[in-house]
């Protein structure tokens, strides 16, 4: 039997729910393991079933109204990134992603 990585319904119709569903094995537990930035606001992330994935996260900030997420377009608050438990964080959770939508690369 497979385990569901989901991520959060929240305000999501639950036909869009379904599509959010990252099917792991059984048991399987994801984390990021590596991250390197490439440049201001591209990342490569490393995760532990050996899946890697580069992320530009520019577009993301660009297109948030809210300006505490518009502040890491400094790119010295965007590089202030730490990695946790297996999962990015700036500033003690100031920004965070789902897991989910990372490993997809779908922010």
């Amino acid at each position: 039997m497979d385990r569901l990585l989901r991520t959060s319904p929240t305000n999501r119709a639950s036909e869009d729910y379904a599509k959010d569903q990252v099917i792991l094995p059984e048991g399987a537990v994801i984390d990021i393991l590596r991250v390197e930035q490439l440049s201001d606001y591209i990342l490569k992330l490393y995760f532990s079933d050996g899946i890697e994935r580069t992320i530009d996260f520019e577009p993301f900030l660009r297109a948030s109204r809210n300006p505490l997420i518009r502040a890491y377009l400094d790119p010295k608050k965007f590089a202030n990134i730490k990695l946790e438990y297996g999962e990015l964080v700036w500033d003690d959770y100031g920004l965070c992603f789902p897991l989910a939508d990372l490993y997809e690369n779908r922010i």
